[in-house]
């Protein structure tokens, strides 16, 4: 990186117009171009009117609006740390154009404009220059004066570009308005020329001296030798369009090459890998930014939907089908348990089923089997579907398939690191129908604002506790981490080695895991959830 630290973006293009030595420009067009010529190791920045209106698609005659302008520069400024010099035309109108665009470039960074001493709309200097009209040469100081008054940073800079010699208008007009842009206030000339040799721009030089830095454009003359800019004190050479002229011969040579062979072998080898593109996007920096804000846990983690009985409690809505394959709304419950997964990064999804089995069909899930799930719980459900994952160390979101949830429930588990994790509604005096065979809770902390930020604990459940006690309902989700999910393995099957936990539940699971002194991580809530027991929740589904 060519920047200087600790010096504002203005300051350092002032350093470059005053040097004792001549100074290097190179052309952007976008934020990636810009970017690649600050590694280049360029100490500044020429954002060409061409270029932009180029890589636009259309024509440089002010066709791309200011203010389409001013978005690219805000890329450009965005992705560097080097002054940028904005081919700003004519100031896009008159002194009034001109002091708006002056702020409107502070507040992005710029660190200067040029503009040229033609009328607008202007037309690139290199279609029949000769042809085209000036400005009025007191309107055009106007211009300067207004656009100086209304920076607000002293370092900020304004180039005249004087177009006579484009014009037809000679040496000794060019000198004249050079003159008078410099007593108006311009902090350099820009001195233009469309010849194929330098001689109408040294003879300027040689005229002018040392009143203020001059800039040039060799673009016509390019094959000067750079030494001769150096001799004669010229301050700062601008590379006008040169990055947006190679990759237009880049891209047609390789646009021809794969439309007559129909493959990349000759390609791909030839071009930038697609990893110099994330490089350049500074695509390191997301992924840091995603470690410390997103959510984190999601990628590593499958969802177990417990989904295998029928819910017989809906009648004829299940005659045919499990619970979790009625509408709402015409969308299965369990299409919408696993949109509200997919939402969080979760999509790596195992759904056990047992009711009807060929009923449950979603795509992109994977499916286990209860075949015994007249007999059995949700213990044996929750078994096969441990057991599938063998050998995968992931992190496990647990939930029924009747259930349905926001998306900051799964979200906030993902970002709990404790083993095991559970959800309670501490409103659960009005959940109360909600709760399932031993779900109501007692808890190291109420939901209070003592419990906001602090580690809460599981401390039991079950139906047995006093009312006094009970600090919320189970919600039916679990969280458990690669370990906790060998752990309740094992647990799971050493209680189903007892008869009478065939038809165990998951509140059995988890008063066996405090038994065992396994810590319960609690997270609060109020609501968000619905589990759908009965015909009125069908209903209240289709509003939640």
């Amino acid at each position: 990186m060519s920047s200087t630290p600790g010096l504002s973006t203005t300051k350092q293009f002032r350093n470059l117009l005053l040097s004792d030595q001549l100074e290097f420009i190179c052309e952007a067009h976008n934020g990636l171009s810009a970017k690649i010529v600050q590694e280049a190791g360029f100490k500044g920045i020429w954002a060409s009117g061409l270029s932009i209106s180029a890589q636009f698609g259309v024509r440089d005659n002010n066709e791309a609006s200011w203010t389409q302008v001013l978005e690219t520069l805000e890329f450009m400024s965005d992705a560097t740390t080097i002054p940028i010099l904005l081919d700003g035309d004519t100031g896009y109108g008159n002194f009034n154009n001109m002091q708006r665009l002056v702020r409107k470039l502070e507040q992005r960074k710029i660190a200067a404009v040029c503009i040229e001493d033609k009328l607008f709309p202007k037309t690139n200097s290199f279609i029949k220059g000769d042809a085209q009209p000036m400005a009025d040469m007191h309107e055009f100081c106007g211009k300067i004066k207004a656009g100086k008054d209304a920076q607000s940073d002293p370092n900020f800079s304004i180039i005249a570009r004087v177009e006579a010699f484009i014009c037809g208008w000679g040496l000794a007009e060019a000198l004249r308005r050079a003159e008078a842009y410099r007593q108006a206030g311009a902090d350099g000339i820009l001195i233009h020329s469309a010849l194929a040799v330098p001689d109408e721009i040294l003879a300027f030089k040689q005229e002018w001296g040392n009143r203020c830095p001059v800039v040039i454009v060799p673009t016509k003359y390019y094959a000067t030798p750079t030494d001769v800019f150096r001799q004669h004190g010229f301050s700062v050479v601008i590379w006008a369009n040169h990055l947006l002229r190679s990759s237009i011969s880049a891209m047609q040579k390789t646009a021809r090459t794969l439309k007559e062979q129909e493959h990349l072998l000759s390609i791909e080898d030839k071009v930038a890998p697609v990893s110099e593109i994330f490089r350049l996007q500074n695509a390191a920096e997301l992924q840091e930014a995603e470690d410390r804000y997103l959510p984190k846990g999601a990628e590593d983690t499958c969802a177990i939907i417990l989904a295998a009985s029928r819910g017989s409690e809906l009648g004829e809505l299940t005659e045919h089908q499990p619970k979790t394959m009625v509408k709402v709304q015409g969308t299965p419950i369990l299409a919408r348990i696993v949109d509200a997964y997919n939402a969080v990064g979760v999509k790596d999804i195992v759904v056990v089923r047992g009711y009807k089995k060929e009923t449950v069909n979603l795509p992109n899930l994977t499916y286990v089997d209860n075949d015994e799930y007249a007999d059995t719980g949700e213990l044996v459900s929750l078994l096969k579907a441990l057991q599938s994952r063998k050998g995968r160390a992931q992190q496990a979101l647990i939930s029924y398939g009747d259930v349905l949830f926001n998306t900051y429930i799964p979200q906030s588990l993902c970002q709990e690191p404790d083993d095991c994790v559970i959800f309670l509604d501490s409103n659960w005096r009005e959940q109360s129908r909600y709760s399932r065979l031993g779900g109501f809770a007692e808890c190291s902390i109420p939901n209070s604002r003592k419990a906001f930020n602090a580690k809460v604990y599981l401390k039991q459940l079950g139906n047995e506790i006093p009312e006094t006690n009970i600090h919320g309902v189970w919600m039916g989700f679990l969280k458990v981490s690669p370990a906790a999910a060998t752990l309740i393995t094992t647990v799971i099957t050493e209680l189903l080695a007892q008869p009478g936990n065939r038809k165990a539940t998951i509140p059995r699971l988890l008063q066996e895991l405090l038994t065992r002194r396994q810590p319960v991580r609690v997270l609060y809530t109020v609501g968000h959830w619905l589990d759908i027991n009965s015909l009125e929740d069908v209903v209240q589904a289709g509003e939640f």
